[in-house]
Protein backbone atom coordinates (compact mmCIF):
# COMPACT_ATOMS: atom_id res chain seq x y z
CA UNK A 1 0.00 0.00 0.00
CA UNK A 2 1.20 3.54 -0.58
CA UNK A 3 1.45 6.23 1.88
CA UNK A 4 3.54 9.27 0.35
CA UNK A 5 5.76 10.16 3.46
CA UNK A 6 5.22 13.87 2.79
CA UNK A 7 1.25 13.79 3.20
CA UNK A 8 -0.37 14.34 6.26
CA UNK A 9 -3.54 11.94 7.18
CA UNK A 10 -7.16 11.13 9.22
CA UNK A 11 -8.41 8.08 10.77
CA UNK A 12 -11.15 8.02 8.11
CA UNK A 13 -8.95 7.86 5.22
CA UNK A 14 -8.44 11.02 4.06
CA UNK A 15 -4.70 12.34 2.65
CA UNK A 16 -3.82 16.34 3.36
CA UNK A 17 -1.59 18.19 1.87
CA UNK A 18 -1.04 21.77 2.99
CA UNK A 19 0.76 24.57 1.54
CA UNK A 20 0.62 27.60 2.95
CA UNK A 21 -3.32 28.72 3.80
CA UNK A 22 -4.63 26.17 1.65
CA UNK A 23 -4.65 22.13 1.49
CA UNK A 24 -5.70 19.40 -0.75
CA UNK A 25 -7.67 16.60 0.54
CA UNK A 26 -7.68 13.28 -1.00
CA UNK A 27 -8.78 9.77 -0.39
CA UNK A 28 -5.85 7.25 0.23
CA UNK A 29 -4.47 4.36 -0.99
CA UNK A 30 -6.32 2.31 1.22
CA UNK A 31 -9.49 3.47 0.70
CA UNK A 32 -9.88 3.44 -3.08
CA UNK A 33 -8.69 -0.23 -2.47
CA UNK A 34 -11.28 -0.97 -0.07
CA UNK A 35 -13.95 0.76 -1.79
CA UNK A 36 -13.34 -1.01 -5.44
CA UNK A 37 -13.92 0.21 -8.39
CA UNK A 38 -14.89 4.06 -8.04
CA UNK A 39 -17.67 5.12 -10.37
CA UNK A 40 -19.37 8.50 -9.49
CA UNK A 41 -17.90 11.29 -6.86
CA UNK A 42 -20.28 14.21 -6.27
CA UNK A 43 -17.84 17.25 -5.09
CA UNK A 44 -19.21 20.21 -2.79
CA UNK A 45 -19.25 23.59 -4.52
CA UNK A 46 -16.57 26.27 -4.06
CA UNK A 47 -17.30 28.26 -1.19
CA UNK A 48 -19.06 25.43 0.88
CA UNK A 49 -18.41 26.46 4.85
CA UNK A 50 -17.87 22.96 6.17
CA UNK A 51 -17.76 21.52 9.99
CA UNK A 52 -15.00 19.83 11.43
CA UNK A 53 -15.78 15.82 10.53
CA UNK A 54 -18.20 17.08 8.16
CA UNK A 55 -18.81 14.68 5.51
CA UNK A 56 -18.70 16.72 2.31
CA UNK A 57 -18.02 14.43 -0.37
CA UNK A 58 -19.67 11.03 -1.61
CA UNK A 59 -17.66 8.46 -3.31
CA UNK A 60 -19.66 5.73 -5.21
CA UNK A 61 -18.36 2.58 -5.97
CA UNK A 62 -19.58 -1.03 -7.46
CA UNK A 63 -19.26 -2.05 -3.92
CA UNK A 64 -20.78 0.71 -1.67
CA UNK A 65 -20.89 4.44 -1.33
CA UNK A 66 -19.14 6.34 1.44
CA UNK A 67 -18.13 9.65 2.83
CA UNK A 68 -15.51 11.68 2.85
CA UNK A 69 -14.93 14.27 6.02
CA UNK A 70 -13.20 17.18 6.24
CA UNK A 71 -10.33 17.30 8.83
CA UNK A 72 -11.13 20.55 10.38
CA UNK A 73 -13.59 23.41 9.89
CA UNK A 74 -12.78 24.70 6.22
CA UNK A 75 -14.16 26.69 3.07
CA UNK A 76 -14.07 24.91 -0.23
CA UNK A 77 -12.11 26.84 -2.54
CA UNK A 78 -11.80 24.53 -5.50
CA UNK A 79 -13.30 20.97 -6.33
CA UNK A 80 -11.47 18.87 -9.14
CA UNK A 81 -13.56 19.14 -11.98
CA UNK A 82 -11.49 15.80 -13.52
CA UNK A 83 -13.35 13.72 -11.81
CA UNK A 84 -17.01 14.52 -13.03
CA UNK A 85 -15.86 12.66 -15.84
CA UNK A 86 -13.40 10.56 -14.80
CA UNK A 87 -14.06 9.37 -11.28
CA UNK A 88 -11.84 6.19 -11.58
CA UNK A 89 -8.85 8.73 -11.12
CA UNK A 90 -9.25 8.28 -7.47
CA UNK A 91 -7.88 4.55 -8.19
CA UNK A 92 -5.75 5.35 -10.94
CA UNK A 93 -4.17 8.42 -9.09
CA UNK A 94 -5.56 9.04 -5.55
CA UNK A 95 -2.53 11.04 -4.43
CA UNK A 96 -2.06 13.25 -7.73
CA UNK A 97 -5.17 13.80 -10.37
CA UNK A 98 -7.50 11.69 -8.46
CA UNK A 99 -7.73 14.67 -5.52
CA UNK A 100 -10.63 15.71 -4.22
CA UNK A 101 -10.83 18.95 -2.89
CA UNK A 102 -8.81 21.90 -2.11
CA UNK A 103 -10.00 24.30 1.33
CA UNK A 104 -8.42 26.90 3.43
CA UNK A 105 -9.22 25.81 7.19
CA UNK A 106 -11.29 28.98 9.04
CA UNK A 107 -10.93 26.83 12.51
CA UNK A 108 -8.04 25.45 14.62
CA UNK A 109 -5.40 23.66 12.65
CA UNK A 110 -6.25 20.34 11.79
CA UNK A 111 -4.67 17.40 14.14
CA UNK A 112 -2.96 14.99 11.78
CA UNK A 113 -1.57 11.79 11.75
CA UNK A 114 1.80 11.16 9.68
CA UNK A 115 2.71 8.90 7.35
CA UNK A 116 4.15 6.52 9.94
CA UNK A 117 0.66 6.74 12.57
CA UNK A 118 -0.97 6.55 9.53
CA UNK A 119 0.19 3.01 8.59
CA UNK A 120 0.40 1.99 12.64
CA UNK A 121 -3.13 2.61 12.87
CA UNK A 122 -4.24 0.51 9.83
CA UNK A 123 -2.82 -2.73 12.04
Amino acid sequence: MNVPEDLQYTRTHEWVRIEGDTATIGITDHAQSELGDIVYVELPTPGRALAQDEGFTTVESVKTVSDVYAPAACEVVEANPALGAQAELLNTDPYGEGWLVKVRFTGDPPALLSADEYKSSLG
